[in-house]
């Protein structure tokens, strides 16, 4: 059993430690490039920007080319004057309307819940956007004043529809959070997203896959694993008092690490203001609290001829199973959350069934066991 538990534990380790970044896509436009004197391969989002800046009239010519999530989807570019983020930033947005024609719009995203369509804090001139039919992508085209001088931050994004003219919520993806950086407008040439700005990111996304790994080998992994340990290895009577330390180390262990994913999560819930992956949250609140009651349970154990334990066995099992269930639940919802290749989902549901057989076969093998010492209990002669 230790051998097993050693083993899942190893390949949950390599499964969420190999969570792929999202890749960056190639500066190609070579008719852009003749109209733009720099061109930057924005570092997510597989979006590119071309742009100009004319020193003498402060103003800022862009053509910047995304694909949406589908054909009905949206892209938008902006500059935040005020911060890093989307929160603040005075945005152009682009779609394909449902007759074919491009529609161009401004908005002022002053926070994560208040967007409001209208004219920006600075002037916006020749906005028009192109579908690109070829790969279905998206260039805005625009002429932005009063942009500001030396570097600027700027944000890109991808949305997946648009209803009665307004941009419908983009994802959450590791990409989408990650769609910020810098412009040098004093004929730098990078500045899509500082080396600052990456580094953050790829920080971030460690942090994500470190809360993923904490929490899939405590709730998804080490819980389920205590609760087979406790159930079939005390049907051995050779077994007793050894199943029990073998359980309550394997729980315990299960809920340290919880805790420390816990913990992790509430940090990287205060580090993104406005982005809160509600279900996951909450499923994840239960499962601290419950965890808590279960440690507490184990100090508070009645002796076995004790009239209360048969009510403690109730209260330990139910809140036990209800651990198990509710965290592989939240654990797939992580996994969803994270969206890493579809071989690491497959990986973890095959770990889950090969659980799930030994959990069957132990079963069966444990009734065996039990009828035949109630059997051969029921035919020894009364003395």
């Amino acid at each position: 059993m230790e051998f097993l538990q050693t083993s899942i534990t190893f390949s949950l380790l390599f499964l969420l430690t190999s969570l792929p970044l999202s890749l960056s896509s190639t500066c190609t436009s070579p008719k852009l490039t003749s109209s733009y004197k720099s061109c930057n391969e924005l570092p997510s989002l597989s979006s590119s920007l071309h742009y100009s800046y004319d020193h003498s009239n402060k103003s800022l010519s862009v053509a910047f080319t995304a694909t949406p999530p589908s054909a009905s989807g949206w892209v938008a570019w902006g500059i935040n004057p005020t911060g890093t983020g989307m929160a603040g930033t005075q945005a152009i947005v682009a779609f394909k309307n449902t007759n074919g024609s491009m529609s161009v719009k401004t908005f002022n995203l002053s926070s994560y819940s208040d967007i409001i369509e209208g004219k920006l804090s600075f002037p916006v001139y020749d906005k028009r956007a192109v579908f690109n039919a070829g790969d279905g992508s998206i260039t805005i085209f625009a002429s932005v004043g009063n942009s500001g001088t030396g570097k600027i931050n700027h944000v890109w994004q991808v949305g997946p529809g648009v209803s009665k003219g307004f941009p419908e919520k983009h994802e959450f993806k590791p990409e989408n959070l990650q769609s910020k950086g810098t412009l040098d407008l004093n004929g730098g040439t990078s500045s899509s997203g500082s080396k600052a700005s990456e580094s953050a990111s790829d920080a971030a996304t460690k942090k994500r896959n470190t809360h993923g790994i904490l929490n899939a080998i405590s709730w998804g992994l080490l819980f389920p694993l205590g609760a087979i340990i406790a159930r079939y290895m005390r049907t051995f009577e050779s077994a007793d008092p050894a199943w029990f330390y073998v359980h309550v180390s394997c729980q315990i262990s299960g809920y340290a690490i919880g805790v420390a994913g816990w913990s992790t999560g509430l940090q990287l819930g205060s580090e993104s203001v406005g982005i809160v992956y509600s279900s996951h949250r909450y499923i994840g609140i239960a499962l601290f609290a419950l965890a808590t009651l279960q440690i507490f349970a184990l100090f508070l154990r009645p002796k076995k001829e004790h009239k209360l334990r048969f009510y403690w066995n109730i209260y330990h099992h139910g809140i036990g199973y209800a651990i198990i269930i509710l965290g592989i639940i939240n654990v797939f919802k992580g996994l969803n959350i994270l969206e890493p290749e579809k071989k690491w989902k497959s990986t973890y549901v095959t770990i889950l069934i090969v659980l799930g057989g030994i959990t069957a076969v132990l079963e069966a093998f444990t009734w065996i066991v039990v009828l035949r010492r109630k059997s051969s209990r029921s035919t020894k002669p009364c003395a």
